[in-house]
């Protein structure tokens, strides 16, 4: 019975048929059904601040920053001990259905002397946990790809070249991270600033991904990312 309407409840939210396994016990998936109604609560205080109308689950010890900033879309899922800081000129967004794994920390601006330009995160993207997204420079994220965890983004570097002056004095550029739709990238990559990656791209785990275009269906890994193949339908 509660299996059954679980499964008609997150069938009706995620607009497509969802089955939990026969195999997971009943005890569990109460225990499950009450943490995700105490999200569920935590959500409604989000929502006169962000959009009403919506499902939006928010787990405990989660802080969110500047929400005047944030925009959800229906489904949004952010589990516990994230930290977001949507401070920035664009904000912070996120799509349909998007979830964010436990110890996700998305922080927009880098500095209060010139705010960052934010994130934004498409339909059906699932961020893994302990990831870090540093968006000063511009994240775009497309939808249905997908992160491992521990993933690191930086959108922001460093100038560097005067020896004569203090490397923190020196200031930053940005050009910004973009992240094409339906792709995969593995745990603990790191993606660094000016980078694109297509779609349908697959990153190795551990792989470092410095800044260039990374082609349409490529796998890449290594230190840095090179390409290792190309995906196929065989």
């Amino acid at each position: 019975m509660i299996r059954n309407l679980l499964n008609k409840a997150i069938t009706k939210i995620k607009k497509k048929e969802f089955i939990f396994d026969q195999e997971i016990p009943l005890k569990y998936l109460f225990n499950l059904s009450f943490e995700k109604l105490l999200m569920l609560v935590r959500g409604f205080f989000y929502w006169n601040l962000l959009h009403k109308g919506k499902v939006f689950l928010v787990g405990k010890k989660c802080v969110l920053k500047c929400v005047s900033k944030i925009s959800v879309g229906n489904g949004v899922l952010i589990e516990r001990n994230c930290y977001l800081d949507a401070l920035s000129s664009n904000g912070l967004m996120l799509g349909d259905y998007t979830s964010l794994g436990m110890d996700t920390t998305i922080i927009c601006s880098g500095t209060y002397k010139d705010i960052g330009k934010g994130i934004k995160v498409g339909s059906g993207v699932g961020l893994g946990t302990h990831g870090f997204f540093g968006c000063a420079g511009g994240i775009e994220i497309g939808n249905n790809t997908i992160f491992g965890n521990f993933v690191s983004l930086h959108s922001e570097n460093h100038n560097f070249s005067n020896t004569k002056q203090l490397i923190k004095d020196q200031g930053v550029n940005r050009k910004g991270i973009i992240i094409g739709e339906d792709c995969w990238i593995g745990s603990k990559a790191t993606i660094l600033d000016g980078v694109i990656i297509e779609n349908g791209v697959i990153i190795a785990a551990g792989a470092v991904v410095k800044e260039g275009v990374y082609m349409q269906n490529g796998v890449y890994g290594g230190v840095p990312a090179k390409l290792l193949k190309m995906r196929n339908n065989d």
